[in-house]
């Protein structure tokens, strides 16, 4: 079939799924330019009108449907001997490998698959469809994770006069309704069992009913108990328990009253006010005429899974199964008369308890039962057995809602029950406490994973940060404290975790005295490991710090780290100190002028040594300091702008130091008042701050530029 093509449009590119009826390859439409899916009739049924029918009722039933969680019946076609139907590709995978490959499935992820199944469902039968064949294998999951129900092969409109042939049973064994096994009329709650089975399956990773054969699954369906979801999977919510035991009734009156009932229950079953709901109790189902049942003659069945294929029997196992029932009388001829004996026997002893129950039931009164959850067990039992009822109680649990001693839970209440009926009270035992472990010195992570593995949710544990010597990421100490009794689903825990020795941002010492500095580390607790370097410098006086190593300012400092302060001995011995005898004039005699002074030189680097105003002409004296490699310039600006610049070198330097010279711009010879004024300035240089004190006479105003 691969590289054929059908109906002159669909050109088969690959196979991928099969069962005993048909064949399922992908396909292109070459007219609309589309991948599609065509299931075509196995070769050996072409002439088997009956399968030829069924094979079209799939095409009717499917294409009456428009759901987006029912594959699309696109045409239906047969081109000589081949019969086959287009419909819509679905790129993904089946419930199947899902459930193979990561079963049982988180709560959540179960309700929205069965959630969309059962949308499909209500709308198959709100169309008069019944599927009649729910099973994994005929869920399809996009890679979106849209559900996508198919294969309506053995559907039939409901409104139909005979839903189930005489002798023959359709669909999956295991997924089977007791009513289904029966191979009497099915109807739209056959398909909400098939969906229980489905659900059950998924949420535990089993089937509701196994055994070695057909007959014996079948069986099950019809007289057993299957085991209770939170038995298998305890993680499992409540209310999702209770929807599975509800679907799963072997009465179909006891069952939901459809897809839609079934639908908003699961919409709502995981709501927080739902989850830990009150278990849902039926009574025993006695059926006396299941016990014992003879199946009719199944022409074909599904069988069980294997191997992620569809399973539909091959048609060549019709009969197989009804054969096997007539050979076994042959072998075992006395088995007939005595299971007949015994169903007499049975029925005669069932329909005589059964007539004494009945006329019992007249003369016992009814009593409604109240809710005792949340009363001290001493009072519920005291309310319940002053009704005339009896009480036992199941295995204590644990709550953080109730105390110990307080009712947790009731299986009947608010309904009324014959006198004399078994109430069951679940009583607390209080909130789970235990002892503390000690974590100190344990890692964060480790600290972690261990109250998680206590029952601690991630979001009680607070982490707090704090230096120590510990090392870091290391556990300090803990909140509640090792040995104290704490409630793992309802504590906070505080873990302080150390983060190595604290860090201290570095002071600026520079220009500091040594005893300064030293006040400064040690407020900071930094003062453990200072080292001290003595040597000249030309920025700082003597005895103060001009260098610190290696943090500078702001730099992060552990306590101990080491720190070497270096402070000056003063100039270096080829420093020259000396001054310089600067004369300015106002810009027009009488007139207050503005005169400041900028110094460069070997200790300091464009530092403003004074700001005066002058109305006549003044000589001020200027320090400077120069070295052999740096000379000294004197910057002079008059009302903001640029007046003179003098500098002076080292050997010039040297001359003023000794006396034996004065460089400068010549001055011209001064009268009785300039001379004066001159003599004055240079015998008594006054202090620096005086000479900007704008009350004193010029005569007066001195300044030694010591900078």
């Amino acid at each position: 079939m691969i590289g054929s093509e059908l109906g002159g449009r669909y050109e088969i590119v690959e196979r991928i799924g099969g069962g005993g009826m048909a064949i399922v390859y992908k396909a292109y439409d070459t007219l609309l330019h589309r991948h599609v899916a065509v299931k075509v009739l196995r070769e050996q049924f072409v002439h088997d009108e009956e399968f030829i029918q069924r094979f079209r009722r799939e095409a009717r039933s499917a294409a009456s449907l428009s759901h987006p969680n029912v594959v699309s019946i696109y045409d239906v076609g047969q081109d000589e001997d081949i019969h086959y139907i287009v419909m819509e590709y679905i790129e993904g995978g089946t419930l199947n490998d899902i459930i193979k490959e990561r079963a049982p499935l988180q709560a959540e992820e179960a309700v929205k698959i069965a959630s969309q199944i059962c949308d499909a469902l209500d709308h198959a039968h709100q169309n008069g469809i019944i599927h009649r064949d729910i099973k994994p294998h005929n869920i399809l999951i996009s890679k979106s994770g849209r559900i996508k129900v198919t294969d309506f092969g053995i559907a039939r409109a409901a409104a139909s006069s005979h839903i189930t042939q005489t002798g023959a049973v359709l669909g999956s064994v295991h997924y089977f309704s007791p009513e289904h096994a029966k191979g009497v009329a099915q109807g739209e709650k056959s398909d909400i069992y098939s969906l229980g089975a489905v659900l059950y399956q998924m949420v535990t990773n089993r089937l509701p009913f196994a055994g070695d054969s057909p007959i014996s699954v079948a069986l099950k369906h019809l007289q057993e108990d299957f085991e209770e979801p939170r038995s298998i999977n305890p993680l499992l919510p409540q209310s999702l328990e209770n929807i599975i035991l509800k679907a799963l009734r072997k009465r179909p009156e006891e069952r939901y009253e459809s897809a839609r009932a079934m639908l908003e229950d699961l919409e709502t079953c995981l709501l927080p006010e739902r989850r830990d709901e009150r278990k849902v109790f039926y009574e025993p189902e006695d059926d006396d005429d299941e016990k014992t049942i003879i199946m009719p003659a199944i022409r074909e069945y599904t069988a069980a899974v294997n191997h992620g294929q569809e399973d539909e029997e091959m048609p060549q196992t019709r009969g197989r199964i009804a054969e096997s029932l007539a050979d076994e009388p042959k072998r075992r001829r006395w088995v007939k008369p005595t299971i007949w004996i015994a169903v007499v026997l049975v029925l005669f002893f069932g329909t005589w308890q059964g007539v004494k129950a009945v006329m019992s039931l007249f003369d016992v009164p009814e009593v409604d039962v109240p809710n005792v959850v949340g009363e001290h067990v001493d009072d519920a039992v005291r309310i319940l057995e002053d009704l005339n009822l009896k009480v036992q109680f199941t295995e204590d649990e644990y709550s953080d809602i109730y105390e110990q001693g307080y009712v947790i839970r009731q299986s009947q209440a608010d309904i009324l029950v014959k006198e004399g009926s078994t109430i069951h009270l679940t009583v607390s035992l209080g909130p789970l406490e235990q002892e503390m472990p000690d974590l100190t010195e344990m890692l964060e992570h480790e600290a972690r994973n261990l109250l998680v593995e206590l029952g601690f949710s991630r979001d009680a544990i607070e982490i707090v940060e704090s230096y120590n010597d510990l090392p870091k990421g290391s556990v300090v100490s803990h909140e509640p404290a090792a040995g104290e009794k704490v409630n793992p689903r309802s504590s906070q825990v505080t873990l302080v975790v150390s983060q190595g020795p604290g860090t201290e941002s570095m002071p600026n010492l520079i220009g500091d005295t040594l005893q300064v500095a030293r006040n400064k580390l040690e407020i900071l607790n930094l003062n453990e490991n200072v080292k001290i370097e003595e040597a000249p410098d030309y920025t700082q006086p003597a005895g103060h710090v001009f260098r610190q190593w290696p943090f500078e300012p702001n730099d992060p400092v552990s306590p101990g780290a080491e720190i070497t302060l270096y402070v000056s001995t003063g100039l270096p011995s080829d420093a020259i100190q000396t001054e310089k005898v600067i004369t300015v004039e106002p810009a027009v005699e009488g007139v207050a002028s503005t005169i400041e002074i900028y110094i460069t030189d070997a200790s300091k680097d464009n530092v403003l040594w004074g700001t005066k105003e002058i109305t006549q002409r003044t000589t001020y004296r200027v320090g400077i300091v120069v070295s052999p490699t740096q000379n000294a310039t004197i910057l002079i600006q008059r009302d903001g702008a640029w007046l003179d610049t003098q500098t002076v070198t080292y050997s010039e330097a040297r001359l003023l130091q000794s006396g034996g010279g004065q460089t400068g711009t010549p001055e011209p010879p001064a009268g009785p008042d300039e001379e004066a004024v001159e003599a004055e300035v240079l015998d008594e240089p006054a202090d620096q701050a005086s000479w900007t004190d704008e009350s004193e006479a010029i005569e007066g105003q001195l300044s030694e530029g010591q900078g």
